[in-house]
């Protein structure tokens, strides 16, 4: 009998009018081949404001190059059941007609070779194989899903959600880990108070001698804990990675929320409605009335599990630092445009919209200076302009959005055993049955489950601190271990590039 099947296509980033509203749309299933299990899943992806370049700043002599790139993934149910995570194949995906592209296949653990079951993949980068900029548009791309590795009955109905998450390349090269300012408990290098260069002939030390990452103290408080080695697979950023363009927005976590089984999703949920968080229970569904804004009030289990879920992983503190400053050298003070100039949103043109935009014109940061009108996030790319440079945009070296200010970012710390212990495994789109993360080695893990926060950390800053605390090299909370949820905290996913061939 032939399989029968219907689709709902979910769009999992958020309709950023302002920002690159990316869009998944005329999806289907065809070429169904049922002698070696498998559907080829068909789309359309298309969004604003892309880009790929060999050099990302011309002068600035580091030749950096840089792309944004959508990350693809699939889930599905059978009948009214659960949703699912579904399978990729390691090969058989093509690009659509359009913007010449490259599909690049995920796994769980790329130190491994893909396995179709043990290790399949979780998602698809989707980005430009050529210079350019402006729309990215694709019609027809197909990613292959081994359907038969879950023993779906061939005559079941089913039912599919495509999700695509706004994803910037970071290259491989060194990095500066501290800007030699005054910053809070900053990293240092060893044996000395300037910043500490990070390239492949470092060994992963943590001690205060020379060659090694080492933290100043401040008023005797340390933040670097005791000396020791980072292990091999710990991602330091030197071997590059992909980062969320934003933090998680509303709209995403409530698309996340959707999926999950009642039992998970009241574990995970939060509908309190306070400082800008519009996420309720209507009739059954998770809704926002503010879709665009950054999401707040995230548990460090929470942002675990939305992580897990989708086949990212949190990024480490040592990342952080380099999604902000790339390969250039440190400013001290600086915050994550490069500079020490920062302007304070005072208001919001068409707040809660989709076209919500700070003013005056030229703030670039969320942040409190004696006082915050906003009392809450704003939405996401909401400094980002047409042809705004970095600092106008409040942008990262590589065009990551809002790594000072907004909310806290949420980093793997290594000022502690507990967060050293990080093996850098992604998520495999499955969450244990009462809503957590459930990955080997992330940062409070406990009897099978993310259920407390031990090895995590914030950097960045919020909307309601001062402007000292958005500066890139602060780490004066870089251990804080905190479990709850708070209308400070946000979170943003990392992948570490793609690996694992063969089968």
């Amino acid at each position: 009998m032939k399989k029968l099947f219907a689709l709902i296509v979910i769009l999992f980033a958020g309709n950023f009018a302002q920002a690159n509203n990316i869009q998944v749309s005329n999806g289907t299933l065809t070429s169904q081949n049922t002698t070696e299990g498998y559907w080829l899943v068909q789309f359309d992806l298309s969004w604003e404001n892309s880009w790929r370049t060999d050099n990302l700043f011309p002068l600035d002599g580091h030749n950096a190059g840089n792309w944004d790139a959508a990350w693809v993934f699939v889930k599905y149910r059978v009948g009214n059941g659960d949703w699912q995570h579904a399978k990729l194949h390691n090969s058989g995906h093509t690009a659509g007609t359009g913007t010449p592209a490259t599909i690049d296949i995920g796994v769980p653990n790329e130190q491994l070779a893909f396995h179709i079951s043990e290790n399949p993949g979780v998602g698809a980068f989707i980005y430009r194989s050529q210079n350019g900029n402006g729309n990215f548009s694709t019609t027809g791309n197909l990613l292959r899903w081994n359907y038969g590795v879950d023993n779906i009955p061939e005559d079941e109905l089913i039912e599919i959600s495509i999700f695509a998450i706004e994803m910037v390349y970071v290259a491989p090269g060194p990095f500066w880990l501290g800007s030699g300012g005054t910053e809070t408990r900053p990293f240092i290098a060893g044996g000395g108070n300037g910043p500490f260069l990070a390239s492949e002939s470092w060994n992963g030390c943590i001690e205060n001698e020379s060659g090694c990452l080492w933290g100043a103290l401040t008023s005797g408080f340390n933040t670097i804990g005791d000396p020791g080695i980072l292990p091999e697979h710990f991602p330091t950023g030197i071997n590059g990675y992909y980062s969320m363009k934003y933090q998680v927005s509303q709209q995403q976590y409530v698309d996340f929320l959707n999926t999950l089984t009642p039992a998970q999703a009241s574990t995970r949920a939060y509908t309190g409605g306070a400082n800008r968080n519009g996420i309720s229970f209507t009739n059954g569904q998770y809704e926002t009335s503010t879709p665009n804004v950054a999401n707040n009030w995230m548990s460090w289990m929470d942002g675990a599990a939305f992580l897990d879920w989708s086949g990212l992983r949190p990024m480490t503190e040592l990342e952080y630092e380099k999604a902000a400053r790339g390969p250039a050298s440190p400013v001290p003070n600086e915050y994550a445009w490069g500079s020490t100039s920062i302007i304070q949103v005072n208001g919001l043109i068409d707040a809660g919209l989709a076209e919500e935009t700070p003013t005056p014109a030229s703030a670039n940061a969320n942040f409190t200076q004696s006082s915050n009108p906003v009392a809450g996030p704003v939405r996401v790319g909401s400094f980002a302009g047409q042809n705004a440079t970095r600092e106008a945009s409040g942008a990262g070296y590589w065009g990551i959005m809002e790594l000072s200010g907004n909310l806290w970012e949420r980093p793997v710390t290594v000022g502690n055993n507990d967060g050293r212990a990080f093996s850098g495994l992604h998520g495999n789109g499955t969450l244990s049955t009462n809503g957590y993360a459930d990955v080997p080695a992330w940062p409070g893990l406990n009897s099978g489950g993310v259920t407390g926060a031990t090895g995590s950390g914030m950097r960045g800053g919020t909307w309601d601190i001062g402007a000292s605390a958005l500066a890139v090299s602060n780490r004066f909370v870089a251990t804080d271990t905190d479990i709850s949820r708070n209308s400070r905290y946000g979170f943003r996913g990392v992948r570490s590039l793609p690996a694992a061939i063969g089968e």
